[in-house]
């Protein structure tokens, strides 16, 4: 079921300590952690999960992480639908979501370039809400359409921030 809470201001620091868990369980193997998805947004409402990205160098070191993410509670859930990406969850209810990916994964880029873009669009952050809001409403019981139809959205914004970056260059 698809539930959007308020923003709530302990999931950066839910986040952080999840980080540094993570960090210490994957023993060198991930290079970095990154906060992701709408939990990550300051002032968005949002399911209730913290979204990480770490990424690793290589595809199978992701794999290699598997033991020490089990001892913390996240179980395994392979690529899950995205090819090239290792999906672990934690809890029940759900509070965690680690997607690891090479670094050279386009999807890293995409998840930090949509981030960074609606942190610093308040117009865009809102129409992003909106548009989850109404979602949510639409498909409570179907996870994979809400998702699926928010893409159209999120692929213009990736879009924008790209453009942007270009201008900036």
């Amino acid at each position: 079921m698809i539930v959007l809470a308020p923003y709530d201001p302990a999931w950066p620091s839910q986040f952080s300590a999840a980080r540094d868990e993570i960090l210490s369980a994957c023993d060198g193997l991930v290079t970095e952690v990154h906060h992701i998805g709408s939990t990550s947004i300051p002032g968005i409402a949002a399911k209730p999960i913290v979204d990480m990205m770490p990424v690793v160098r290589r595809f199978e070191d992701g794999a290699a992480c598997g033991g020490g993410l089990r001892k913390l509670g996240y179980e395994y859930r392979g690529e899950n639908g995205i090819a090239g990406r290792h999906y672990f969850v934690r809890g029940d209810p759900r509070s965690h979501q680690a997607h690891i990916y090479a670094a050279d994964h386009r999807e890293v880029e995409r998840h930090l370039l949509f981030r960074d873009y609606l942190r610093t669009h308040p117009d865009e952050r809102a129409a992003y809400e909106h548009l989850k809001r109404d979602l949510a409403e639409q498909f409570t019981h179907d996870v994979q359409a809400y998702a699926g139809a928010k893409t159209p959205f999120c692929d213009r914004i990736v879009g924008l921030a790209r453009a942007a970056a270009r201008a900036r260059s």
